[in-house]
């Protein structure tokens, strides 16, 4: 399609409609951003549920949990402002409120490209930086069990947060690994001269330099630090926000790191245009970009992309290795889960050499 990668196979999995609200008086607008993994010979997808109360004529309704259940607080509309179809400002306080709430549910499919079964069990919010909702999981088996970074949402800001599990039925919990704002957490699966590797992405409050993500270290999973720039937007597609997709994966050349970039909206409500690209990353030292993609290699063409609850989204949070192909599972226009089959010699041939290469630190482009 276009300029992009050719899409082998294409597959929307899930959809809103295939999922039955947590509760009555729900209703989900949301089945996307799945993290993916294999488990025993099948692939695992932890999707994000979002769900938002019924509407109300003349009130708008912003959910939360508590005690494992989702309520809701109900204001007049004339006491907020829509920021965007995802959000409100209270008129009162100048807090921000989701107008919905995610919690995650897990799938298994044979293939990658079908559904088989859902599991009964869910990962829902517990804690009170989770009350707004779990969002966007990214997967990562390392040291004999899957770890899971999630984006923790709350009256506290947006965090990222660290669970484990082995089986994808029990989870345990390991607290916040950046505090707010900061999401589009990834591990590397391999420790690099004995230590963890992540890459992260701050928020911009102030705008000195354009967007982009880092890189941190660890010890031990849960306190990170040694903190240092890895990529900048360069592009005019990513200059308005841009952040990790799936985890990396390792390659003869070096880690593959999907990411998505966002156009600038034309409008105060739109959030713009996402995208996807990928940098390759040294096998030793991470934190140095050898080649990149300087065009997208995915972007909302097709309609379930172009026209949903945030319309022109594409963005990929897992991703399973089938040796000549790729299998990416991404979120489309923040509605449904999608799977798209890449050649992997194709993706790989779009990679640039990147002057930089040496040192990628220093000024911005």
């Amino acid at each position: 399609m276009g300029s992009y990668l050719q899409r082998l196979q294409y597959r929307v999995l899930v959809r809103p409609e295939d999922m039955p609200p947590s509760q009555d008086g729900f209703e989900v607008i949301g089945t996307f951003n799945p993290g993916a993994t294999v488990l025993d010979g099948s692939v695992v997808l932890l999707v994000r549920v979002a769900e938002r109360p019924i509407c109300r004529p003349g009130w708008v309704g912003l959910p939360r949990w508590t005690h494992g259940r989702l309520v809701t607080d109900w204001l007049p509309q004339d006491q907020v402002k829509w920021i965007d179809p995802r959000a409100v400002r209270l008129r009162s306080t100048g807090q921000v409120r989701l107008t919905f709430a995610s919690h995650l549910r897990t799938c298994r499919s044979a293939d990658g490209l079908s559904v088989d079964r859902w599991d009964e069990s869910r990962f829902i919010p517990e804690l009170p930086w989770e009350e707004y909702g779990v969002e966007d999981p990214r997967i990562t088996w390392l040291d004999d069990r899957f770890w899971i970074t999630y984006v923790a949402v709350s009256r506290f800001g947006v965090a990222t947060a660290l669970a484990s599990t082995k089986d994808f039925r029990s989870y345990e919990r390991h607290g916040i690994i950046f505090a707010p704002e900061n999401k589009d957490v990834v591990l590397l699966p391999e420790r690099i001269r004995g230590r963890f590797v992540a890459v992260h992405r701050p928020a911009l409050a102030t705008r000195l330099g354009p967007p982009g993500m880092w890189l941190a270290w660890s010890e031990d999973l849960k306190s990170w630090g040694q903190h240092e720039p890895l990529q900048w937007a360069r592009e005019a597609w990513e200059s308005a926000r841009t952040g990790a997709g799936p985890p990396p994966l390792r390659t003869e050349s070096g880690w593959l790191l999907l990411y998505h970039g966002v156009t600038p909206g034309k409008r105060p409500d739109d959030v713009g245009q996402y995208r996807a690209g990928a940098l390759l990353l040294s096998h030793e030292n991470p934190g140095r970009i050898l080649r990149r993609t300087c065009h997208p290699i995915l972007a909302p063409e097709l309609p379930c992309e172009q026209q949903g609850f945030v319309p022109d989204v594409v963005f990929p949070t897992g991703l399973v290795d089938r040796g000549a192909t790729l299998l990416v599972y991404y979120g489309a226009a923040d509605t449904s889960t999608a799977v798209v089959e890449w050649s992997r010699s194709e993706l790989e041939g779009a990679l640039e050499a990147v002057e930089s290469a040496p040192s990628n630190k220093g000024e911005p482009a």
